[in-house]
């Protein structure tokens, strides 16, 4: 029996090991294979595919000249819900995450991060008018409102560094359903970045973003958002790779250009150099 159970958590043990080493994968890897394959979570501004199939947004633009420098002949788009993308990375249905995931300490855990692409702040968004007076995520720590957010999104562990209790949440499957959450009164308020905010917005005259909005106070400091791309463990030179180019293409005016494109102020694009993946992982 005891051998028989040795045998058995050997096996899993090497089963578990080889799932991680056939999710991981390198650049010359990809570079024979021809093709990389990158996800977004159709999310505007950040990455998503327009109606012609192709793809948009601050990290697809940012990824696909990456791409081309390092002589990645074609890129496969892969559309999932944001709360599917580290899951999906987990179990190798794409190589890379181009959808300016915010560089969190828990994720950080479960997949790698190149360096800060982007910077953002946060949101509200409210029903036309803004009946219930909402300005604030603390508000829902102070009332009987609800609050709604998007599944594997960070305003979650905003909202509860804020006291928010879960009963006073509403999860939703993606940003195209926030509208109708918020329009129809399930919810008082959808909370997001502030770019995805002002897109919702612009999309239903139910709804607009809340105004003399004040962004929640985490640990004494306002909360930005620092997004970057996303690979799985053990794909250490990939994202080494794409760090490399990154970098390069963060010094120029097309860089800049792409971001401003997409909403980003000049302010998120100097706050995206203010602080390192080192830094956001290990932040407490």
């Amino acid at each position: 029996m005891k051998t028989k159970t040795l045998l058995t958590a050997l096996a899993t043990t090497m089963a578990v090991s080889f799932g991680i080493s056939a999710s991981a994968v390198t650049l010359k890897e990809i570079q024979d294979r021809g093709t990389v394959r990158i996800a977004v979570a159709n999310e505007i501004p950040y990455g998503y595919m327009d109606m012609s199939g192709k793809a948009k947004g601050a990290g697809p633009e940012v990824a696909q000249h990456i791409m081309d420098e390092l002589g990645i002949k074609k890129v496969e788009w892969i559309t999932t819900n944001f709360g599917s993308l580290i899951p999906g990375l987990r179990a190798n249905r794409f190589d890379m995450v181009a959808a300016e995931m915010a560089i969190l300490p828990q994720r950080c855990k479960e997949v790698l991060f190149s360096e800060p692409d982007t910077s953002y702040g946060e949101g509200l968004l409210v029903a036309k008018g803004n009946p219930d007076d909402i300005h604030t995520f603390e508000s829902f720590a102070k009332n009987d409102k609800k609050i709604a957010i998007m599944a594997g999104a960070d305003q979650l562990e905003m909202l509860q560094e804020l006291g928010v209790s879960e009963d006073r949440m509403v999860t939703i499957a993606s940003n195209a359903d926030a509208i109708s959450t918020v329009a129809t009164g399930r919810a008082s308020a959808y909370a997001a970045t502030s770019l995805t905010v002002s897109e919702l917005a612009k999309k239903s005259d139910k709804v607009e973003p809340a105004a003399d909005f004040t962004d929640p106070v985490i640990g004494g400091k306002p909360a930005r958002s620092w997004g970057g791309f996303t690979f799985n463990q053990g794909s250490e030179d990939f994202r080494d790779a794409v760090n490399g180019e990154l970098k390069k293409f963060k010094q120029t005016p097309e860089w800049k250009k792409i971001l401003e494109t997409y909403g980003f102020s000049e302010a998120d694009a100097k706050e995206s150099f203010s602080m390192t993946t080192e830094q956001l992982c290990a932040a407490k």
